[in-house]
């Protein structure tokens, strides 16, 4: 062991302990969490930041975001680039965020859902308000700078923010134990709010949403728990519930229309889709009889969702109706949790506009610290000068009786005359009676000569008297809260009149959406499905008058109460069951609809192998045979359950059901098996057992033989099947006893 390495014994829980909290921590303030400051992410912060310094301002030409990305992920943000770019189009996305952060060029994805193009095909750029608010102060010095994560560049700790992007903007996301959701706001309000504080630093929760009424969603819609805003703002935590906005417009031939212009912010993507298959399954449901037609006429210009409705249709409650049965009223998670003082912590809406001024008033303090030093500089340099020019006759003679630069500085600044030749006496007492500092010494040595013309010395004077207004007020500034108050509060008001808008979501009390479903009668319906897996639902009188085409062209069909459930046997011993109404209805020659939309059960990955209606099954007992040979009768009453899939048998390992059907009107069994065999003995030695037994041996098979198929048979009639090309009537096999070997059918 080399003299440097060192074994270290400890327990290893603890080391587990302290890395997990050490990389929790590291998600939680590196990654995942807004700080309360900015209101931004590291990855967003870093971006923005990159793009100012790569100088792709709002009135520069677009550059391409993979060089954006490149950069960021190479100097700041060591991560994937798909995290970055991302975060990127998030910002450039105005449906997403209170303010776009950045004007994106090119394809950035749609509030249906659509993704954003590859970053080698778009370009970005600042917007103005991010230059301007976010950005504008970056080289006075208002926040710390830190190494980067290789220690070769410096990146802001945060951004010199005006506004409280936190609730302007909101926030989401994912650390470690904890998330944070955090809605937009408007930024007119918000800075309302912000001035209301300033002036009076006790005003409550409840006085603060005078001016901020709740969130300002970029989709618009419509919160309607107004009273339980105030609970959630003072907490920091809650739900929000959104509506979304329908309009009654007058269609063609009197008919009415739904028009859905704003959306839930919450519907934005995928939703909107699983919005337009919501309302379809209720309109397939028979939910709702009222709705002719569905159209999503949504373009740039902003959401359109139609719902033609039939004549005589009650369109108030179909609105409820859509509030109560899909996410057109849908609930908003708030959970304003932040970084705040280098700790998560959730604050309530007080508490970040405190944080938010603490903020401000320590990056006024030092850019005005920042630009008093400057002029402090200036007015020294000015005071040089403006004294120069009162001696610059004598200051041409040190220039022209010294020998080197250093010899002029060393009597301007202080005195020495000694290697200065000058003409008279007197001038050499004048020179060592010099005392400029060394600033106000280079700036004399830099003069150009014509600023000694009268009329730049009368600029010269003008300047000094304003840099000494400046010093004034900055010092005013930094001396006195209310000056700095001031400041602050004038840019609020400027920020606001150039970038605020108005409302777009609208706060209210509403009661809860009630929507009277209209009874469904019962009545006997047909139900069909064709060989592909598709079912519908057609009128018995339809049903009972097309027997022979539905024979021809539909393996299974029967009769049943529309309030009936049916039951799907599978190989694998599996039931599912289906509710009815939730079948199509329609015409015989309609196609139906896929029995997998309706259930669990998969025509793709299971075999049926009985499908009937439970309201019949609950009257009879079922016969099992299994692939093994194994037999069983069931109650059908087991089969009347809550769940949409339950096990139907219990099967053993490598086993699969062949055969299952009712059985109280049949009196045999017969086994056929893949080498031959048919066995034919009486149901009644067939014992009844519960679905989750295995049953018993129905027939005893050869090592490689298995049970090919099983048959339920009556004396009465004669049932005749093809084996091998030979019919075999299964009435006149020999009968034997259940657990036989049964008899070989020969073939030629």
């Amino acid at each position: 062991m080399s003299e440097r390495e060192q074994i270290i014994k400890t327990e290893y829980s603890e080391v587990m302990q302290k890395s997990y909290i050490d990389y929790a921590m590291s998600v939680i303030v590196s990654r995942a969490l807004p700080d309360v400051r900015d209101g931004l992410k590291p990855v967003q912060r870093r971006t923005l930041y990159d793009m100012y310094e790569l100088g792709i301002r709002y009135d520069r030409p677009y550059r391409k975001c993979a060089r954006i990305v490149g950069d960021t992920m190479g100097k700041y943000h060591p991560h994937g680039d798909s995290s970055i770019y991302e975060a990127l189009v998030v910002m450039a996305q105005e449906f997403k965020k209170g303010q776009a952060l950045v004007d994106g060029h090119g394809n950035f994805g749609s509030i249906e859902g659509d993704g954003a193009a590859a970053m080698r095909y778009t370009e970005a750029r600042l917007q103005k308000i991010t230059q301007d608010v976010y950005l504008s102060d970056m080289d006075k010095d208002v926040v710390e700078f830190v190494p980067n994560f290789d220690e070769t560049e410096k990146e802001p700790e945060v951004l010199p923010v005006k506004i409280p992007n936190l609730l302007v903007n909101g926030a989401d996301g994912i650390a470690v134990g904890m998330a944070t959701s955090i809605p937009p706001h408007n930024l007119a309000e918000v800075a309302d709010g912000v001035i209301a504080y300033m002036k009076n630093n006790d005003i409550t929760v409840a006085e603060l949403m005078k001016y901020i009424t709740g969130p300002d969603f970029p989709t618009g819609g419509i919160i309607v728990n107004q009273d339980e805003l105030l609970s959630i703002y003072e907490k920091g935590t809650g739900k929000i519930r959104l509506r979304g906005k329908v309009e009654i417009e007058k269609g063609k031939g009197g008919r009415q229309l739904l028009v859905i212009t704003e959306i839930p912010y919450t519907m934005i993507g995928a939703n909107i889709g699983k919005f337009l298959n919501d309302v379809a399954a209720l309109v397939e449901s028979r939910t709702t009889t009222d709705i002719a037609d569905i159209s999503n006429q949504s373009s740039k210009e902003g959401i359109r969702i139609v719902l033609e409705l039939k004549k005589g249709a009650d369109a108030d409650n179909l609105i409820n109706m859509l509030y109560k049965k899909t996410r057109l009223e849908d609930t908003f998670g708030v959970n304003m949790l932040a970084v705040a003082d280098k700790k998560p912590e959730t604050l309530s809406l007080k508490q970040v506009i405190e944080h938010h001024v603490d903020f401000q008033f320590e990056m006024t303090t030092r850019k005005y610290q920042n630009l008093l030093g400057k002029e402090q500089e200036k007015k020294e340099i000015q005071e040089g000068l403006i004294a120069a020019c009162d001696v610059i006759d004598l200051i041409i003679e040190i220039l022209r009786g010294s020998k080197n630069q250093q010899q002029v500085k060393d009597c301007l600044t202080m005195g020495v005359t000694e290697g200065i030749r000058f003409r008279k006496k007197t001038s050499q007492r004048e020179a060592s009676r010099l005392r400029f500092t060394p600033r106000q010494a280079t700036a004399i040595l830099e003069m150009r000569l014509y600023k000694l013309i009268g009329l730049e010395i009368d600029a010269l004077m003008k300047e000094h008297e304003q840099t000494l207004e400046n010093i004034r007020r900055y010092e005013d500034i930094l001396s006195h809260y209310d000056s700095m108050s001031n400041v602050i509060i004038k840019e609020l008001q400027r920020i606001k009149k150039e970038y605020g808008r108005k409302r777009r979501t609208a706060v209210i009390n509403a009661a809860a959406a009630v929507f009277e479903e209209k009874k469904v009668e019962e009545m006997e319906v047909g139900v069909l499905m064709d060989r592909f897996g598709y079912i519908k639902t057609v009128d018995k009188g339809v049903w009972e008058r097309n027997q022979e085409t539905i024979r021809e062209e539909y393996p299974y069909s029967f009769c049943c109460s529309n309030m009936d459930k049916l039951c799907i046997f599978t190989e694998q011993g599996r039931m599912h069951t289906v509710k009815v109404l939730d079948l199509p209805y329609g015409k015989l020659r309609d196609k139906g609809m896929p029995v997998d939309n309706y259930g669990n059960y998969s025509i793709a990955s299971e075999r049926l192998l009985y499908l009937g209606p439970l309201g019949e099954l609950k009257n009879q007992k079922l016969f099992f045979a299994t692939k093994r040979g194994m037999v069983k009768l069931v109650d059908g009453l087991e089969f009347d359950v809550a769940k949409r899939t339950i096990s139907a048998t219990k099967l053993a390992p490598e086993d699969e059901v062949v055969f299952v059907q009712p059985a109280d009107t049949m009196e045999y069994a017969v086994l056929q098996s893949r080498e031959g065999y048919f066995l034919r003995f009486l149901k009644e030695e067939v014992p009844e057992k519960k679905k989750t037994a295995i049953g018993v041996r129905g027939m005893r098979l050869g090592e490689e033989d298995e049970i090919a198929q099983a048959y339920l048979i009556e004396s009465r009639m004669d049932y005749a099947i093809t084996y091998h090309e030979k019919k075999v009537v299964l009435n006149k096999l020999k009968l034997g006893k259940r657990d036989g070997k049964g008899t070989k059918i020969r073939v030629s």
